[in-house]
């Protein structure tokens, strides 16, 4: 069995432009100070990191984790969120996506689409270079708009969707392997990949590629009522990343796991900080432990209530907590006698 690593955070929902925001260096001294071992990096903000220059530069990369080593730290993973969204966009979300993309490729969704895929590219050969196992990203949506089947849906939609998809991101996940870097999809609401079902569809459609895979956030999966302890022993050996994040579901007589259209603090389901939610993180840990989970508790930071820094304060302490140091030998060991198959076979009464 392996020890997870951690505590890591996510820097995505705390970077910004007041200190000690706006910079990869001065986040990282942040984050230490609260106890982490690692971080996540969101590649599109150039606040914190420069994804193209990563890519092509070996210096560049060596000068960032020699930094964070100095400050007691470790890159868990970069993550593509924005930009694997924008490999595959609904028409419907044009507008709302726009704003995820370059300004030069904004308002033209195909130049969008072919921006998105160098980006992932770029993060394939930048995680190389940082030394890194897996990625982080979403998988962007085709049919996330009819995931309701009201009115019909015409026949083939789905399929033909999920092929669409699979087209797309199969030459990303080519380059991947070249790298020798997994993708993890975030399984998430909103995208095509929303849950075990529509990960195999995809991962059928992609040949089964292993570096197609998965980040596992339970809070997701307390949203929409599924199963997350059952999720991570069917899919085990396809989880390469972990958020650590807490959810709850408190349905009533007036909404349920649809929201209302309501705001997160009004919703049933909802994000919540680490410890104020359902979630229970005790069997996720113990699951990952006896799974053999080799890589990192990742904080991502979403609620409705709290202050984010309060969040990250109470973070590092909870997922150090939680995270289980593995045993090299079993319980009794003590008691064992050592082999002796001639023994055995008396005890059964074998002659």
């Amino acid at each position: 069995m392996k020890t997870i690593k951690g505590p890591g955070i996510f820097l995505a929902q705390f970077a910004g432009d007041d200190a000690p925001f706006g910079s990869l260096e001065t986040i990282a001294d942040w984050a230490s100070g609260l106890g982490y071992k690692g971080i996540q990096i969101p590649s599109w903000d150039a606040r914190l990191f420069d994804l193209e220059k990563a890519a092509t530069s070996q210096t560049y990369c060596d000068e960032i984790t020699g930094m964070l080593a100095d400050k007691g730290l470790q890159i868990t993973e970069l993550s593509t969120h924005l930009q694997g969204q924008l490999v595959a966009v609904h028409p419907a979300f044009d507008a709302q996506f726009d704003a995820f993309a370059a300004a030069e490729v904004r308002g033209n969704p195909s130049a969008r689409q072919e921006w998105a895929v160098q980006q992932l590219n770029h993060a394939a050969k930048a995680s190389r270079n940082l030394g890194l196992a897996a990625h982080a990203s979403f998988s962007g949506a085709l049919a996330w708009p009819y995931f309701y089947p009201w009115p019909a849906r015409p026949a083939g939609l789905v399929e033909d969707a999920f092929d669409e998809l699979a087209r797309r991101w199969k030459p990303i996940l080519d380059v991947f392997d070249e790298n020798g870097v997994d993708v993890a999809y975030e399984i998430h609401p909103g995208e095509d990949l929303h849950d075990g079902v529509t990960f195999e569809m995809f991962l059928d459609r992609v040949g089964n590629h292993p570096r197609a895979n998965i980040l596992y956030d339970p809070s997701h999966f307390v949203l929409q009522q599924l199963d997350y302890l059952a999720f991570i022993d069917i899919y085990k050996e396809r989880i390469k990343c972990f958020h650590v994040k807490d959810a709850e579901f408190r349905p009533n007589g007036r909404s349920g796991v649809y929201g209302g259209y309501q705001s997160w603090v009004d919703r049933p389901g909802r994000f919540r900080s680490l410890g104020d939610g359902q979630v229970d993180f005790g069997q996720i840990f113990s699951k990952m432990a006896a799974n053999d989970f080799a890589g990192w508790a990742v904080l991502e930071w979403e609620c409705a209530l709290k202050h984010p820094e309060v969040g990250a304060a109470e973070g590092a302490p909870f997922i150090d907590r939680h995270i289980i140091k593995v045993t090299e030998h079993a319980f009794d060991d003590f008691a064992a006698g050592g082999a002796d198959r001639e023994m055995n076979r008396r005890l059964m009464g074998i002659t």
